[in-house]
């Protein structure tokens, strides 16, 4: 990966051999996956990413103590997508990232830490088991949830793995046929009750929605399928973490070709009319054939897209739209080991509707939701020896709320702390030894990301498939988009398989080769690591 921008060639568009030029502006999750795609198919790919690191917000925070963090996903969610990315590009993931399947795959702990401490398994017969601690009746109703699901996912594929382009493409026969599954009229919690009676056991289901940034009692049913996901194909840790996944990309892409150019922020994309023809940075002009744009949509298109061009996702219609919470993070390097802490711990809140209408309000939690990550539970590699490298992170409202960051991040530092005792760890604070905070004004000026709303758009019913903004741009020529802001969604397999996405219909606008058919959904479970 190159550190500096050489100077590029008077004429950036043709290449050598007639190979297209095809420039992606940013290196993060969905930005990787399409330069491998586009440039295993012959394009000239070439990347820019403004920071000096590759991933994101899944890049690795390494500190010069020896801690490791990611910054944002800890955990790694339905391979089999970017197992197919690798494989179109003559690698193999496995071979390039060691993946460890958890069991159990996170510890629950709800509100108060009186009420009974759910492990979550892979296993369906021994996670019967841990539901039966709250309610018998929904344990005996596990498998059906689990064989409704997957006929869900099963319908939805096809779907989730094709761009919308116009307002007719709703009407497509896959969408007809996966109408019956979709309930737009239910909320996950909704659809939940469907299945299991107790509260407690919806959550354990649905507080997977956060993933979305979003609240189970208003995400759309369809998004039942995240727990499934987990429970039917795993949550895995990638050695040295999530973004050794990222770097694993990046080897990958410039083996098949890309060329990485790392402190290279791009200004703005080039027009010629509607058309992108290329890039300007640093007050050069790289030009192309087409352009991938990588970035958080709210925070980027304004800023690289001019506002007519925009005539969907204007400066006004951005203003207008739903945008997911945001998070409050503490990242802690602490002296000692804890290993009666799980990989992955969740505290629910007790009134946990409540504080989720106190983040969809704009208001600060009084009793927040917090995850915790304990990665050494799996990988001593994150931490120097007899020490942790503990994430915390605790949904909030995005900018658009009235919480003066600036004057109260003290305070819910404090307040996130002492919540970690229900945890099991009290009296954490002497044994810091390093600390790094993020808030969502950090998440804006820091990580770029628009209204600081960690998970992009909201992915309710009037801002998903066509409603999002497309993979091919809408407005434009020749620019595509890709990341959680786009089509399908957020979440690491879903920007992947929007990148191959956008990567697909690239491909047939420039007469690439070696557009990719999807794979059947493989039956069964995984082996646990």
């Amino acid at each position: 990966m190159n550190a500096s921008l050489p100077t590029p060639p008077p004429s950036g568009r043709g290449r050598p051999g007639g190979r297209p030029h095809v420039i992606v502006i940013g290196a993060g999750p969905g930005g990787l996956a399409a330069a491998m795609l586009l440039a295993a198919r012959g394009a000239r790919v070439t990347l820019l990413e403004k920071d000096g690191v590759v991933g994101g917000r899944s890049r690795t925070l390494t500190t010069p103590e020896g801690y490791r963090f990611d910054l944002g996903p800890t955990f790694f969610l339905y391979p089999r997508i970017l197992e197919e990315i690798f494989a179109s590009c003559g690698a193999e993931l496995r071979r390039e990232v060691a993946l460890t399947r958890l069991d159990p795959q996170y510890r629950l702990v709800f509100g108060g830490g009186a009420g009974p401490v759910i492990d979550a398994t892979p296993d369906l017969d021994r996670m019967a088991a841990e539901i039966a601690k709250l309610d018998p009746a929904d344990a005996a109703r596990l498998h059906d949830f689990m064989t409704r699901n997957r006929g869900k996912l099963e319908a939805f594929r096809p779907v989730l793995e094709r761009g919308f382009s116009s307002a007719a493409d709703l009407l497509g026969l896959d969408m007809l046929k996966a109408l019956p599954h979709l309930r737009p009229h239910l909320s996950v919690d909704a659809e939940l009750k469907r299945h299991f009676r107790d509260p407690r056991t919806r959550l354990l289901f649905s507080f997977q929605s956060k993933y979305l940034g979003m609240s189970p009692f208003r995400c759309p049913s369809l998004f039942t399928i995240l727990s499934f996901l987990e429970y039917e194909h795993g949550v895995f840790h990638p050695e040295g973490g999530c973004g050794a996944v990222a770097s694993a990309m990046a080897r990958v892409a410039e083996r098949v070709g890309a060329e990485i150019r790392l402190n290279a922020p791009v200004e703005r994309v080039l027009f010629e009319g509607k058309r992108a023809v290329g890039v300007e940075l640093g007050g050069e002009r790289l030009m192309a054939d087409a352009v991938v744009m990588n970035a958080d949509f709210a925070h980027a298109a304004p800023k690289l897209i001019p506002d007519a061009l925009r005539p969907r996702w204007s400066d006004a219609h951005l203003a207008r739209a739903r945008y997911s919470c945001s998070t409050f993070m503490l990242y802690l390097g602490v002296e000692g080991r804890f290993p009666e802490i799980a990989h992955h711990t969740v505290l629910l809140a007790e009134d946990y509707q409540r504080n989720l209408q106190e983040i969809e309000t704009g208001l600060l939690p009084g009793e927040p939701s917090l995850y915790l990550h304990n990665p050494v539970a799996t990988d001593p590699s994150m931490a120097p020896p007899g020490h942790s490298s503990l994430y915390l992170l605790a949904p909030v409202a995005n900018l658009r709320g009235t919480t003066d960051w600036a004057e109260r991040a003290p305070e819910f530092r404090r307040l996130a702390l002492r919540r970690l005792a229900m945890l099991g760890l009290p009296d954490l604070e002497p044994r810091i030894r390093y600390e790094r905070m993020v808030t969502p004004l950090d998440w804006r000026d820091a990580f770029s990301v628009g209204y600081g709303a960690t998970f992009n758009l909201a992915h309710d019913l009037g801002q998903m498939l066509y409603f999002r903004p497309g993979n091919r741009f809408g407005g434009t020529e020749r620019l595509y988009l890709v990341g959680g802001g786009t089509h399908p969604g957020s979440g690491l397999p879903v920007i992947y398989e929007g990148a191959r996405i956008s990567a697909d219909l690239l491909s047939r606008d420039l007469g690439l080769g070696g557009i990719e058919t999807r794979l059947p959904m493989a039956q069964g479970k995984e082996t646990v690591a």
